[in-house]
């Protein structure tokens, strides 16, 4: 990661950074930039290094923050109308922990509008382009981050992790993608959707930035009790020896040539003298009905708060309190946050909770136990990110149903809280980023970054 010097100036960097912003306007990655900020702390870090102060691991490195992060004194929109004229009078946690570190955060980019989404299209400011072929989606819900890397715009962007929201971006663009395990970082100053799924985590150009990253930011946080003890760099990580490979995704679902370069790679691991071991996990055939259940239900509560009183955007087109609530709530939303909206409040209605929630729930602690099963099989698993390399422009923003199958492989890791990482590995025959996810028991999150130093 290039950092700021006596030679090279975070001034510089900031410039650079925001010029190569402007240069890839087309691709609409950024909703604002925060020009003005960026360039007066670049100029403060330059004067510390000019003393001989010490500013930090990441001096003077432009990044950008995915809009569901709060930043102090910018907008947070969460790409979304009902939260357009909201500016943050706070910083997220992870924010504060990486510009103590020298970073400077040029600007807030896209996503599907409150991370509802796996292409950038449900964003209420448009979608993102893909960073290989134009024609094509960024993914999402975290498009915009994948896309700023993938472009050198910047050296790596925040993200969040529902249920796929920063591998399946990562993999539809050629670049890095974390997801920690549950609890790892902080969600303080996140914009909520699901509470019990959410994690967030980062974008890079090599795994040995994740790892820097992570050694900043995983760690226990006051502000967010969901958030674990320290345990990133406590111990050295485990060696990779025996690698899973999930029966249950090989088949005719996931396109041939995902197939192929997940084949291709498990006999390169096999002449590194690597096990390869396949793992039979049926219930993952349940995931994503499980997922359509659980996290709708978390949204319907999240975005409850949302009613045109104490922030954001408010109708003018309302007689009482009732319609105010009501017209608000249509005029702000996507259509997509509306769908949640709705199957959430439908799942946990009375009559259908026990049918559609309570099952979901207990499911879910199945699929969690046959993750920890696999993993007293093997050290990692290695699995496809997503069925399909990024689709056309909308090509499925009319099919809910043909979606939400993309998350087909990326949501179980979010109901089990483990981590994963998307690694670029391949392409299609007509260019287009191919990526696997490597996944892990919980708080392995050192052992498969380093294992995907190894893979590179």
């Amino acid at each position: 990661m290039k950092t700021a010097n006596k030679t090279v100036t975070a001034t510089q960097l900031v410039k650079d950074a925001l010029k190569k912003a402007e240069f890839f306007k087309d691709y609409n990655v950024f909703i604002s930039l925060n020009e003005e900020a960026a360039l007066k702390r670049a100029a403060e870090i330059d004067e510390r290094i000019a003393r001989g102060e010490n500013v930090g691991r990441l001096a003077g490195v432009p990044f950008a923050a995915k809009d569901n992060y709060l930043v102090k004194g910018t907008k947070t929109t969460a790409a979304s109308h009902i939260l357009e004229p909201f500016e943050a009078p706070l910083n997220a946690t992870i924010i504060d922990q990486l510009e103590a570190e020298g970073a400077i955060m040029i600007g807030k980019v896209n996503l599907d509008s409150f991370a509802h989404g796996s292409s950038t299209e449900n964003s209420y400011f448009g979608p993102t382009l893909n960073a290989v072929d134009k024609t094509r989606v960024a993914g999402g819900s975290s498009g915009g981050s994948a896309v700023a890397v993938a472009l050198d715009v910047v050296e790596f962007t925040t993200g969040s992790d529902t249920g796929g929201s920063i591998r399946q971006p990562a993999s539809f663009n050629g670049v890095y993608g974390l997801k920690p395990t549950y609890g790892a970082t902080s969600r303080y100053g996140v914009v909520s959707m699901a509470s019990s799924l959410d994690t967030d985590g980062f974008f890079t150009k090599s795994a040995e930035d994740l790892d820097l990253l992570m050694s900043i930011c995983a760690h226990r946080d006051e502000k967010d009790l969901t958030t674990l003890p320290d345990f990133y760099e406590e111990s050295e990580a485990k060696k990779v020896q025996k690698i899973g490979v999930i029966k249950e995704f090989d088949s005719d679902v996931v396109d041939p040539e995902i197939r192929a370069c997940l084949k291709e790679k498990c006999e390169e691991l096999k002449k590194s003298g690597h096990e390869i071991v396949e793992i039979d996990m049926p219930t993952l055939k349940y995931a994503l009905a499980v997922y359509y259940i659980i996290q709708p239900a978390e949204v319907t509560s999240n975005l409850s708060r949302y009613d045109g009183i104490r922030y954001g955007f408010r109708s003018e087109n309302s007689a009482d309190l009732d319609s105010l609530y009501g017209n608000t709530r249509n005029e702000g939303f996507m259509k997509e946050n509306k769908r949640r909206i709705m199957i959430g409040n439908f799942v946990l209605s009375s009559g259908f909770y026990d049918a559609y929630f309570l099952k979901a729930a207990k499911a879910r602690t199945l699929i969690i136990e046959e993750y920890n099963k696999a993993f007293e099989k093997c050290d990692v698993l290695l699995t496809p990110v997503s069925p399909n390399p990024a689709f056309k422009l909308g090509e499925k923003v009319g099919d809910p149903m043909a979606m939400y199958i993309e998350d087909l492989m990326s949501v179980s890791i979010n109901l089990a809280g483990i981590p994963g990482i998307a690694i670029p590995t391949g392409k299609t025959k007509n260019g287009l980023p191919i990526g696997l996810q490597i996944l892990g028991p919980r708080r392995s999150d050192k052992t498969i970054i380093n294992f995907a130093k190894e893979l590179k």
